[in-house]
Formats: C-alpha cells, structure tokens, sequence
C-alpha cells in the first residue's frame, strides 16, 4: 500500500499521546497526509469498547481483555486504517498490536501462541512499518501517568505489573526478539528523557534513517 503505518508504543506515561500529535503536525507541515488513531478506539465500536476496557467498574478477565482489544483492533484495522494507507496516508497510532504482547502476555500472563494467532486474526496481517517504542526507566512512567490525573483501570494495576509490561517492552526492541516475532515489523528503542522537543527530535531522525523515503524531510524540519 503506498501509505506508511507508523505505531508509537510503550509503558504508561513515557509521552507517546504527546509526540504523536507534534509528529502529526510536523508531517502535515510537510504537505503529507495524516491519520491520527489510537487503541482502543477510533471507531465507534472501538470507543464503546474503549469505555469497557479503561472506564467500567466491574471485573474484566484476562481473555475478556485481550479479546475485547482485538475486536477493537479489527474495527480500527478495517473502518479506518487500511483505507487511509491506500489513500497514500501516514497513518499514526497510539499503540498497536504490541501492547497486546506487553500487557497481555506479559502482564496478564495469557499464552503467547494463542495471542499472536488471535492477533493475526484481528490484523488481517498488517505489519507496521515501523514501531517507534519510547522508553523511560520503569517506575517514572508510571510516576508521570500518576500525575495527570484519576487512573484508568489498567493505571490501576499493581506495581509489579507494570514492572513486567516495562521490561517486556524493552526485550520487544532486541533483534532477538524481533527476529521471531516478524509480525510485528521493524522496532526501535526512543529515549523518551527529556524535554517534549528532545524527544521529538530524536523520532524524527529516527524516522528519517529507518523510512527515508517518506519523512526524509523530517531530518531538516524544525521542531518546536
């Protein structure tokens, strides 16, 4: 498809909500098509369950959760993210399947084998074309997503959790791992220290080295 589909990722708090929206004005700077999406959501049926997943009161279980992602993800997959990369679009989300891998496998503890081909499923198998992984020291993401405000429910998970989806995160960028899990695409590791325009300069080069075809320009634009 002559799009570019780009994910941001990583544990609470690191910024990837921030950047994406800088990166996005960046690129429409550039005269480029944007899309802007995030998980879940950016559907209708992927709002409601959005609203399910972060917001509702009652006990989800681990498959619930995993399936209830998916289904999201498949709505997002389908409605809007496929038509928008054959329209030529960069098309940027607020996480992707990778959380899955953090979150659920990771964090929750559900088998990695029955995830990747539930995902797969869900995908349609979409690969990103590169997934930029922001990455903090564990425990100050967590400090900083304390900080904005009421904790959504998986904000609210014990600490050891998000020590385990924190570590996963930062084994996704070994080539290791990457090498066996090729339905995930290209990773790369972003220090998300510093102020707001360090880091998005540094995912601006970052995507200028790794796609230069499509944000090769990003390499000389200013950043804010």
């Amino acid at each position: 498809m002559p799009g570019a589909l780009v994910v941001l990722e990583g544990a609470e708090g690191v910024g990837k909500t921030t950047q994406l929206r800088r990166l996005a004005e960046r690129i429409r700077g550039l005269g480029m098509q944007v899309q802007l999406v995030r998980e879940p959501g950016g559907t209708p049926l992927g709002d409601e369950i959005r609203r399910l997943l972060l917001d509702a009161p009652h006990e989800v279980t681990a498959r619930a959760e995993a399936l209830l992602f998916m289904a999201s993800r498949a709505q997002l997959v389908d409605d809007v993210i496929v038509p928008r990369l054959r329209e030529g679009a960069v098309v940027l989300t607020d996480r992707f399947f990778l959380s899955t891998y953090a979150y659920q496998v990771a964090g929750r503890g559900l088998d990695e084998g029955a995830v990747r081909r539930a995902n797969e499923f869900a995908t349609n198998t979409l690969v990103p074309d590169l997934t930029l992984l922001l990455d903090l020291p564990v425990g100050e993401g967590t400090r900083r997503a304390a900080a904005r405000g009421v904790p959504d429910r998986l904000e609210r998970a014990e600490a050891e959790f998000h020590r385990r989806v924190a570590l996963a995160f930062r084994e996704f960028s070994s080539v290791a791992w990457q090498q066996q899990h090729p339905e995930c695409g290209p990773i790369v590791l972003v220090d998300a220290a510093g102020t707001e325009a360090e880091v998005e300069a540094r995912i601006g080069m970052t995507l200028a080295q790794r796609l230069p075809e499509t944000f090769g320009p990003l390499s000389g634009s200013e950043t804010a």
